[in-house]
């Protein structure tokens, strides 16, 4: 199982000296002593409204948004990450998990062919540290920049502030990177994948989300992830979970992104939350199973099934 002490945690310079304990306590919280992030994303009541919550093949149990805290609750995750308010309603029945804030969140009712996104920061960083200041278990706080869109400059600034304001607060930042915009002509091409990767370093984040890349026939996706994971540097890499596949495809998926595209963990929503409770929660442990403990695809599968348990 991958460890890391507190010693061996990279603090970056614009984190205080009398921050540097709380920036280490909150990024070996996050990645629960692994440097690997496994990432419970939580924030799609804005962005897809409910169409991730309620439908054909989705759980019944899905519409009711406390499904989200009780998987986080039971389930093997780092961080469940979250709106400010979603986190307000439910955390103080939930104090046990560790929290990331999304700063900022659209719907998706006007499309790209209408206008180019922006999605504007939703609160300042002081409402974040008011919710850590009454107990709850925040560990950072996230952020959308759509990286071609005509409005980049202002969410690159908006990030770029809240990024010196969470390290001077000790927190980490992940930020979720998506090529997106009428300039864009493919979203999941790999090199700008990659580009998009490098920009998060040079904002200061912690660690990036992105889309894994578009396989092509002379390369898997995870074999042209390598480039955005090198360009990503210090910046730890981790990809979005997708819309909902069978659990022996994901797990294949998440297992190749770590081990063969230099992933440094997941970012995974839907395909967790759309699930029973139960299978929900063996999920977490599965995926938890491959980012934090180094299993394979196989052993993560039978976690699923029930097989075989998992547990930090």
């Amino acid at each position: 199982m991958p460890q890391i002490t507190r010693e061996q945690v990279r603090v970056p310079i614009d984190v205080p000296a009398d921050m540097r304990d709380t920036y280490i306590e909150s990024y070996v919280a996050a990645t629960q002593g692994s440097g690997r992030l496994m990432l419970f994303a939580c924030d799609q009541k804005i962005e897809h409204l409910n169409d991730d919550f309620h439908g054909e093949g989705i759980s019944a149990a899905d519409g009711e948004p406390e499904h989200l805290f009780r998987i986080g609750s039971q389930g093997v995750t780092g961080i469940l990450a979250g709106q400010r308010g979603l986190v307000a309603h439910y955390a103080a029945d939930y104090p046990d998990i560790n929290y990331l804030v999304k700063m900022n969140s659209k719907t998706p009712l006007v499309k790209t062919s209408q206008e180019d996104p922006y999605s504007p920061q939703l609160y300042d960083i002081q409402t974040v540290l008011d919710l850590r200041d009454n107990g709850v278990n925040i560990v950072g706080i996230g952020y959308t920049i759509y990286i071609g869109s005509e409005y980049e400059s202002q969410m690159m600034m908006e990030a770029a502030q809240l990024i010196a304001d969470a390290h001077s607060l000790g927190m980490i930042v992940v930020l979720w990177m998506y090529p997106r915009g009428k300039a864009v002509a493919a979203e999941k091409d790999a090199h700008l994948i990659a580009g998009v990767a490098g920009v998060a370093l040079c904002l200061g984040a912690d660690f990036v989300k992105v889309n894994p890349p578009a396989g092509t026939d002379d390369a898997t996706s995870a074999e042209l992830l390598k480039e955005a994971s090198a360009a990503a540097g210090r910046c730890g890499l981790v990809c979005a979970g997708g819309s909902t596949v069978d659990a022996k495809t994901f797990l294949t998926q998440l297992w190749e992104q770590i081990h063969v595209g230099g992933a440094v963990g997941n970012a995974t929503g839907r395909n967790i939350h759309q699930r029973d409770l139960g299978e929900a929660v063996r999920l977490t442990k599965a995926i938890s199973a491959i980012t934090l403990a180094d299993y394979d695809a196989e052993r993560a599968l039978r976690v699923f099934a029930g097989e075989e348990d998992f547990a930090l």
